[in-house]
């Protein structure tokens, strides 16, 4: 090769210099793009907004083995032992004594009992038949005046509950919503424990009743949405017959309300909370929030952990100065999380003093990144939106993160997973409103059970269904 470029002209020189470039252009443009591919597979959800079921392979936890706790009770940790029922919730006892002594048998007499309490089993058990079957009979009289025959009506609560009552009504409803049971598994528990047989049909008619004793409550949380002062809201996709749905959770301070909708768009937020919301916004920096922001001068906390998590995708690729940038910004990051974390050794001056520097640091870091696209992206948010993502320091009871409403999405999560879904409109039009029930009534310390039977026991009778914002009184 040496010898063939001495014997080569200047001009051909030049061209094969130029033939060269172009080759080693392509070569870095297809480094560059199995570089990009390479950062995409390592995305997760430790460094992106991907959800943790993406993670299907992750590595084995190292020193597997070393430095374990033992299972059972910890040395120097409090004994938790449950409180035993009180004598007003014990239906039965019995006392068990002895008739001789079982060492010497010798005659025995009555202990003192502040001295010797003898030993107390308290058992729980299912009575032989938890459920009873009632008969109402609406008898037919014959006038003797209009020559007729008249028939008593029925009372409205069980002509609406039909064969099923308002009890068993919530349990089937609790089974299907709260434990994530199928119809099938239902119709099998009813059967074998409770000796009831009802066919699937059934049970969805059953569930569908329970869902329109939870519209009034349902509508009215959605009605107040627009009126409150922190939201936080989150979006999770699922599929429904091939078709793309989203389910919206919208959580306030009292309640947590759950939308299914074709759209993951900001129509659903302008349908939901009106073009004149004026309260704050905690979200991840999806593009439908940051439209209903600037569209509607809405105030919107963007989520630091799902920053975090970004910024943590820079320190993997294969850039030095772009990885540097990330470590850069992600220790500043760290530093700000770390003054929340100390927020109760501090006075309210020293706090606010210490976030603002905090913030001062972060962006100083950020506006200067390298000139790769992830990178300048990073960059770009900040310019655009930096006082979004330090609202927090502001506006009183504002969280820094999402995690609020990525809490109660995940329990929406779960049993779209265990459930497949819905299947139709009558599907979301319950999941909706169970799921509403349920995280509100968890979020309230209420029992999702009881809340149930009294609503279906308002909604048959015609009376007006409990309020899920009664606790906010």
């Amino acid at each position: 090769m040496v010898a063939d470029l001495h014997t080569l002209s200047k001009d051909e020189l030049i061209g094969l210099v130029r033939e060269q470039q172009q080759v080693i252009e392509q070569l870095n443009r297809r480094l560059a793009e199995l570089e990009a591919e390479v950062a995409r597979l390592k995305k997760d959800s430790s460094n992106s907004s991907k959800p943790p079921s993406s993670d299907i392979v992750k590595p084995p936890p190292s020193g597997r083995g070393k430095g374990r706790h033992k299972i059972g009770g910890q040395p120097g940790h409090a004994r938790h032992q449950r409180t035993p029922f009180t004598p007003d919730q014990i239906d039965r006892a019995w006392e068990y004594t002895l008739d001789h002594c079982p060492r010497c048998g010798g005659a025995l007499q009555n202990a003192d009992a502040a001295a010797h309490r003898g030993r107390v089993v308290q058992q729980i058990e299912l009575i032989a038949t938890p459920v009873r079957i009632e008969e109402h009979r609406a008898l037919t009289s014959w006038c003797v005046h209009c020559r007729r025959h008249h028939t008593a009506p029925l009372p409205p609560s069980v002509r609406k509950a039909g064969l099923v009552g308002p009890r068993l009504t919530a349990l089937v409803a609790y089974l299907k919503g709260r434990c994530h049971a199928s119809y099938a598994t239902i119709r099998t528990y009813l059967r074998d424990v409770l000796g009831v047989e009802l066919s699937t049909g059934q049970l969805v008619r059953v569930v569908h009743r329970a869902g329109a004793a939870l519209d009034e409550p349902y509508d009215q949380l959605r009605a107040a949405l627009p009126e409150q002062a922190r939201l936080n809201v989150d979006e999770t996709g699922h599929k429904e017959r091939g078709k793309a749905l989203w389910t919206w959770c919208f959580r306030a301070e009292l309640y947590t309300l759950f939308k299914i909708d074709p759209s993951r768009g900001s129509e659903v937020l302008v349908d939901v909370l009106g073009r004149e919301f004026a309260g704050v916004i905690g979200a991840d920096y999806f593009s439908a929030y940051r439209k209903y922001m600037g569209d509607f001068n809405v105030a919107v906390q963007f989520c630091l952990a799902h920053l975090i998590r970004d910024v943590k995708f820079l320190t993997t690729l294969s850039d030095r100065v772009t990885c540097n940038y990330g470590r850069r910004l992600l220790e500043q990051l760290r530093k700000l999380f770390a003054v929340i974390h100390r927020r109760h050794t501090m006075t309210p001056e020293r706090f606010d003093r210490k976030l603002q520097r905090a913030r001062r640091d972060i962006l100083a870091v950020a506006r200067r990144p390298p000139p790769r696209r992830e990178a300048r992206n990073i960059a770009q948010r900040f310019r655009k939106h930096g006082d979004a993502y330090f609202r927090f320091m502001t506006t009183p009871g504002v969280e820094p993160t999402n995690n609020l409403a990525e809490q109660a999405i995940r329990f929406v999560v779960i049993d779209r997973k265990v459930t497949q879904g819905t299947r139709g409109e009558a599907g979301r039009r319950w999941s909706e409103r169970i799921w509403t029930t349920i995280a509100t009534c968890v979020q309230q310390g209420r029992s999702v059970f009881d809340f149930i039977e009294y609503a279906l026991h308002a909604h048959f009778a015609g009376r007006p269904v409990p309020s899920l914002m009664a606790s906010a009184s």
